[in-house]
């Protein structure tokens, strides 16, 4: 029996820490990367591994990195520790979680580049050799900062760059801090671990020593971008133009048309069909899928947001939890948000922006438009300077307009109001009662013209 699929291994993420270096507020797990927070990419590359039992050890700002995973969707549990002593320690505090488990695979939340394939190949290892723990480790170009892995005959120990030798300081595999252990045998090592360091913290790497003197450990060697962490804003801008440039070169590789490859942003999840086009300085993140044949501008800004084919996006457009039918044209200049639902054929254009609202087959926001909380029918068109006025100061309420219509450049539409089916509201009318199917709504102050007006003013002066 496998014994991923039989649950017997489990994966358990370090993310309590505060990532003091980076020097800002935000946790380091939610940091984010590609429009996903930092702690994103432990619990997929566990995923893609086979890995299905997971686990978040939490701890600064535990409660809003908690309600981070939980949205995630990948129904990993979550352990609090508090206060935080170290990563041994953050292991300890999951305990409850992990010790029915045969195996547990450990990793720190700041590894984004790490495939889910190395961990597999992490695992394999280590139940093929019946290791009580197989570590990975990378040749590092410049070693400094890194606990050094030391293998002498059998044993194999790690050391803190600041407790190394001279010798042990020029040796260049340095400790990847990932990890798989058998449980029982770590079970039996944490309680005899101890905090006397400099902060007074214990330490996981301590276990590996301990582990050492009981049985085998086995040591796996990957390439050094792999395992890249972020610890200061630098490391977080490198290894956000990594991921980035792994990201979009996939996708070219599948036919993906790009024509800037220094500024152009896709994120993990996004779905990419056939034939699409990219222009520079466009960022397309979240759940987000792009149909065959779309096209999307430059400077444009996507969000959650879902194409069907042949759509075009202009330049310089802003959508957010959005989703567009067939041979649908957006910008430039426009916004869309918060559950937009744009049908095969309908247009948004310049300096648009549509919040909460439906726009049927073939109807069309031209220009200079607002249109929230509105249910817009099929064929309909929208005047220029047209805005429903959805809010009361109170609530939000919904604008209606059906089949057909013609709704006049500068019309207020005050919600709740709706317009029947092949209505026409008169330019520059303020709508407060619902105007019948086939009908004029005009609602505006009949024209006087004062003559003479302009001379009598001029004399006045």
């Amino acid at each position: 029996m496998d014994p991923l699929s039989a649950g017997l291994v489990g994966g358990l993420v370090l993310a309590a820490g505060k990532g003091t270096r980076l020097k800002s507020s935000t946790p380091k797990a939610l940091f984010p990367i590609l429009g996903e927070p930092l702690v994103y990419y432990p619990l997929r590359a566990m995923e893609e591994s086979g890995v299905s039992a997971m686990c978040v050890v939490v701890g600064h700002e535990g409660e809003a990195v908690a309600s981070c995973v939980r949205d995630l969707g990948f129904e990993a549990s979550v352990a609090f520790q508090s206060p935080m002593l170290g990563t041994a320690h953050a292991v300890m505090c999951a305990r409850d979680w992990w010790k029915e488990l045969k195996h547990l695979l450990v990793l720190p939340v700041d590894a984004p580049m790490l495939s889910g394939e190395t961990l597999r190949g992490l695992i394999d290892s280590h139940l093929s050799q019946g290791n009580l723990c197989t570590l990975l480790a990378f040749e590092a170009g410049d070693p400094s900062g890194y606990g050094r892995v030391i293998r002498s005959g059998g044993a194999v120990r790690i050391v803190e760059e600041k407790d190394a030798s001279p010798e042990e300081k020029a040796v260049r595999l340095c400790n990847g801090g990932v990890y798989v252990f058998d449980v029982e045998a770590l079970d039996g090592v944490l309680e005899r671990l101890d905090n006397r360091n400099a902060q007074g913290e214990y330490y996981l790497p301590d276990a590996v020593s301990l582990l050492s003197q009981m049985g085998s450990i086995g040591v796996l060697s990957v390439c050094e971008d792999e395992l890249r962490g972020i610890n200061d804003p630098l490391q977080y801008a490198q290894l956000s133009e990594l991921l980035r440039l792994r990201v979009l070169t996939r996708w070219l590789s599948l036919g993906l048309k790009c024509l800037d490859l220094n500024s152009v942003w896709i994120g993990p999840r996004v779905e990419i069909g056939h034939d699409v086009w990219i222009e520079q300085g466009v960022t397309v993140i979240g759940r987000s899928r792009i149909g065959d044949s779309c096209r999307i501008g430059a400077m444009s800004w996507l969000n959650h947001v879902e194409m069907g084919s042949r759509c075009r996006v202009l330049g310089n457009v802003r959508m957010e939890s959005s989703k567009l039918g067939d041979g649908v044209q957006v910008g430039p200049f426009a916004f869309l948000r918060d559950g937009v639902i744009m049908e095969d054929g309908s247009l948004a254009g310049r300096f648009v922006e549509i919040k909460k609202s439906r726009i049927g087959e073939g109807s069309k926001v031209p220009h200079l438009s607002y249109v929230g909380d509105a249910s817009i029918g099929r064929d309909t068109n929208i005047g220029a300077g047209a805005i429903t006025c959805n809010y009361d100061g109170v609530s939000k309420n919904p604008t209606i307009i059906g089949d057909n219509c013609f709704i006049g450049s500068d019309t207020m539409l005050v919600a709740p109001v709706s317009v029947g089916d092949g209505a026409t509201t008169a330019a520059g009318s303020v709508i407060t009662q619902d105007v019948p199917a086939g009908s004029l709504g005009v609602a505006r102050a009949r024209q006087r013209n004062v003559e003479g007006w302009s001379r009598r003013r001029h004399k006045k002066d």
